[in-house]
């Protein structure tokens, strides 16, 4: 038995924040932005709107591939580092919002691995008979944890929701190979160092703007192109193919330097290699399930292709899968 993606879904936030404005915010530049990054322009939500509410578009958007209705779902995983509130889950609440009352629901932190954390596990469901229809979300409302006086951090960072609905199948198709990877020595890299149990929100806090995400920018890019050459490279050698036989490789949108860096390391075409950081940002945990929604609508992907998946996040999370559309 393996697990198979049957439909994708996604949704951002109409608001659209270009370089241009933000050089109005911080001191940068859309020139400067551009040649670092690769983002031209960003989605912000709404301030009426938080996570549950983009994972809910994404979702329906999944449902309504799949000829589906909410109560077909038994499982419901949402991976996100920006939930709606800390307890209860965004999975529960974007449960409450779909009217899946067939379904068991928990979020995943894994940060932008965090798609594939999510879908490793609920292939495992699957693959063990445990589920028969998942459904799994990345999304996040990044520009809530987002310090807009913070150039290094504020041009990357924006909003999203990706979804895919996942079922078992007895053919050679599906997910061939899923794995999933840590190093908590690494650990403030990427990081929010308040809002949690170890440092609360205090006036302090907020005035030492503390709450916001951080990071280590040269220490994360050098560890996440290396990092991602070897998890594809021992993902293809696992399934006994080369990268020449990959007909799409989808990696997670965090800057165009580190997709490029490793598609020349793979010795793979940028033609082969799903690229919207332009349009979206960084996402997080959405941004996968995002470039595969667009990758499937726009026809890139077609039954029998080979497609790897492909993220690095904080923690230091990182991971990968082969797909046999």
């Amino acid at each position: 038995m393996k697990a198979r993606i049957v439909s994708t879904g996604s949704y951002v936030p109409e608001k659209i924040l270009t370089n241009h404005d933000l050089e109005k915010m911080v001191e940068t530049s859309d020139e400067w932005i551009t040649e670092r990054t690769g983002i031209k322009e960003r989605r912000i939500a709404a301030p009426e709107q938080a996570t549950s509410d983009l994972a809910f578009e994404a979702s329906i958007k999944a449902l309504k591939n799949a000829n589906l209705t909410a109560k077909d779902i038994d499982l419901i995983i949402v991976a996100t580092v920006s939930p709606d509130m800390l307890v209860p889950s965004a999975a529960c609440i974007l449960q409450m919002k779909l009217g899946a009352s067939n379904a068991v629901a928990f979020d995943i932190n894994g940060a932008c691995t965090g798609f594939i954390y999510a879908l490793s596990v609920a292939e495992k469901f699957i693959k063990t008979g445990a589920s028969k229809r998942a459904l799994v979300i990345g999304a996040e409302m990044l520009s809530r944890f987002t310090d807009w006086t913070d150039r290094s951090t504020c041009v990357l960072l924006a909003d999203g929701a990706g979804a895919v609905i996942v079922e078992p199948t007895k053919k050679d198709e599906g997910i061939q190979i899923i794995d999933i990877f840590s190093d908590g020595t690494m650990w403030d890299f990427i990081h929010m160092p308040a809002g949690g149990s170890q440092m609360p929100v205090t006036e302090d806090v907020i005035k030492k703007r503390l709450n916001f995400i951080k990071m280590r920018g040269n220490e994360t890019f050098k560890v996440a192109v290396k990092t991602l050459e070897e998890v594809v490279d021992a993902t293809l050698k696992k399934a006994g193919i080369t990268s020449s036989e990959l007909s799409l490789l989808v990696p997670h949108q965090a800057n165009i330097r580190i997709i490029q860096a490793m598609a020349k390391r793979l010795s793979l075409p940028m033609e082969k290699v799903m690229v919207n950081i332009n349009k979206y940002g960084n996402t997080s945990a959405a941004s996968i399930p995002i470039a595969l929604d667009e990758a499937n609508e726009q026809g890139k992907i077609k039954r029998g292709d080979y497609v790897m998946l492909a993220a690095f996040g904080a923690g230091l999370t990182w991971g990968a899968s082969l797909i046999k559309w």
